[in-house]
């Protein structure tokens, strides 16, 4: 059997704005309405990230695209041009530097809500696995 991940949900206080920065970042389509009270993000043909506006608390979460060299800089470019601080860990101080310590670039950035986001270029999740 395959799986695939074919949509999640992430929490926001603001999902237009959410979602648009996201959309902006990545250079891919989103839409201001989906199914439901959605703001939907599509990353790709396989998986789409819905941005759902919510009021309290709500936990912070980390999301991770693996993209190609030239996606990896084109993503950097556009990060420094909207002024959106980033990092080279994913809890560290904001440094403006990629990170190159696991065999590909990586690169943190954050949000108004306060999840993490992550681009790199290869893989370290999948070390190791047969």
């Amino acid at each position: 059997m395959s799986i695939e991940l074919d949509h999640t949900m992430v929490s926001a206080r603001d999902r237009r704005a959410a979602a648009e920065l996201l959309a902006y970042v990545l250079d891919v389509p989103w839409s201001e309405t989906g199914v439901g009270p959605f703001c939907p993000v599509f990353v790709s043909d396989g998986l789409t990230l819905d941005f759902d506006e919510v009021e309290g608390e709500f936990a912070i979460q980390h999301f991770c695209f693996r993209v190609s060299e030239s996606d990896f800089d084109a993503i950097v470019a556009r990060l420094e041009r909207r002024g959106v601080a980033y990092r080279s860990s994913p809890h560290g101080p904001v440094d403006m530097r990629v990170n190159t310590e696991h065999g590909g670039r990586i690169v943190y950035w954050g949000e108004p809500d306060g999840h993490v986001w992550e681009a790199l270029t290869v893989s370290y999740a999948r070390r190791g696995v047969a």
